[in-house]
């Protein structure tokens, strides 16, 4: 699957580290190539990508635990609102992860209107704890990158925007993994977040987001590696779910930066499908 990429798009993947490959348009008099040679020559110029290093096995995480659910404000079942829920999240002791934090990692400001993508990452780092905010540094400059590749920009609305946000809210004073109670527990927030977003597609970056999404939907989910889930459609509470690699991995991993774009290619192709593929 590809996309028909305007010269401001191609320039956004060649920031990734994507050199896009496209037919030579012909000048049918001359039989010369035409249009696309700045493109051949802005790709030539770009920084060689680095070998990728070594990466050790990781352990597949053990499927999600029930947990008891978190008392939001709201008893009717409606969306608490950006404001109680930011308030709710920073005070959370619901879970081991709150020991230690320095601040809780939220996924947007009070204001965040309905976005039509909600990109859902891994567990916070010092990076992103230190900023207050999802997707920080390096590994959210990629991002935006990515989202800009396809006219999509975070914290705008509408079609053309996305939402940012974790699987989990918090990072432990000490590094470690969140447990499948604690992954369970975040996903209350997780929820309000969809309630009041409204998106149409979640795009899952990364080990944890993949497996705590699939795993109410995909037979042992938490034991099929990253690289194998991806490809496919799948849902969470009845949006489409596309799964994808990480920023963070990708600047580590330049190869598959280009099966990152195949998975935006995917996520977009779903969106654009009619409604009744889609359910």
């Amino acid at each position: 699957m590809s996309l028909d990429l305007d010269a401001r798009q191609r320039a956004m993947l060649l920031e990734m580290g994507l050199r896009i490959w496209q037919r030579p348009a012909v000048d049918e008099a001359t039989a010369t190539p035409a249009a696309n040679a700045p493109v051949r020559a802005a790709a030539k110029t770009a920084a060689p990508a680095q070998p990728a290093p070594t990466l050790a096995p990781t352990a597949p995480i053990t499927p999600i635990a029930p947990v008891t659910p978190i008392e939001l404000a709201s008893t009717d079942g409606a969306p608490i609102g950006w404001p109680s829920l930011q308030q709710t999240v920073a005070a959370c002791q619901a879970c081991g992860l709150c020991a230690g934090r320095k601040a809780a990692v939220f996924g947007a400001a009070p204001d965040q209107a309905q976005a039509d993508w909600l990109v859902v990452g891994e567990p916070p780092d010092e990076q992103e704890e230190r900023d207050g905010q999802a997707f920080a540094g390096s590994a959210g400059q990629l991002l935006d990158n990515m989202l800009k590749a396809l006219a999509l920009q975070r914290g705008s609305s509408g079609a053309l925007g996305a939402y940012v946000t974790n699987i989990v809210k918090c990072r432990p004073a000490a590094p470690r993994n969140p447990t499948p109670q604690e992954l369970g527990t975040c996903q209350r927030y997780l929820q309000e977040e969809i309630a009041l977003v409204r998106p149409r597609l979640i795009l899952a970056m990364g080990r944890f987001a993949a497996q705590s999404l699939l795993q109410a939907s995909v037979p042992d989910a938490a034991s099929i590696p990253l690289g194998k889930l991806r490809g496919q459609v799948y849902r969470y509470q009845g949006l489409p779910v596309v799964v994808s690699y990480h920023p963070t991995y990708l600047l580590r991993t330049q190869a598959d930066k280009a099966k990152a774009w195949a998975d935006l290619c995917l996520a977009m192709a779903t969106l654009d499908a009619p409604a009744s593929d889609n359910s």
